[in-house]
């Protein structure tokens, strides 16, 4: 029989962020989808939540939305080991559109990302608590409904600046 001992020399402990950043993600397609999970997880997000937006083009149904949630979760928690994160990014389940207005309503502050947007992401004070919600939309962009609801909601309209990016690298 085999023993192991061990001495804790140091121990570390990390606080939850102040204020919790979330970004809402429409569902790219294809791996952009992954590298999108990826890139969140490593600048810090502390919650993804995949959305069906309008225009969104892959269908997160039945057996295929729980194998590409798990994905998205096996990313995460892959990409927050890679980060050496203490605090690993969650990712929520998939949300409709009237469920992402209730987050953006909830928000201590709540951007949706548009490209005719008058002002830049970097003009927004960024609170000291609470959640900040960030609506990346998918390719084709967000909807003037969704745009709206999103607004009528309390979200901001921001721009990232003069170029459009994709939605797996907007976020």
């Amino acid at each position: 029989k085999a023993s192991l001992a061990a001495e804790v020399v140091a121990r570390r402990v990390e606080q939850p962020a102040q204020p919790r950043l979330v970004v809402v993600q429409a569902i790219p397609k294809g791996d952009h989808a992954e590298r999108a999970v990826d890139l969140l997880t490593e600048v810090g997000v502390d919650e993804i939540v995949p959305w069906a937006s309008t225009r969104t083009i892959v269908s997160w149904s039945g057996q295929r939305g729980d194998k590409a949630l798990a994905r998205w979760r096996a990313t995460a928690h892959t990409a927050s080991k890679q980060s050496r994160r203490l605090r690993f990014s969650v990712v929520a389940p998939l949300h409709t559109t009237e469920q992402v207005v209730a987050r953006v309503q909830d928000a201590a502050l709540a951007i949706a990302l548009h490209e005719t947007a008058d002002t830049s992401l970097t003009a927004h004070d960024t609170p000291v608590d609470g959640e900040v919600v960030i609506v990346v939309g998918p390719e084709g962009g967000l909807t003037d409904a969704e745009l709206s609801g999103f607004a009528g909601a309390g979200a901001r309209v921001a721009r990232l600046g003069p170029t459009v990016l994709r939605s797996s690298t907007a976020g």
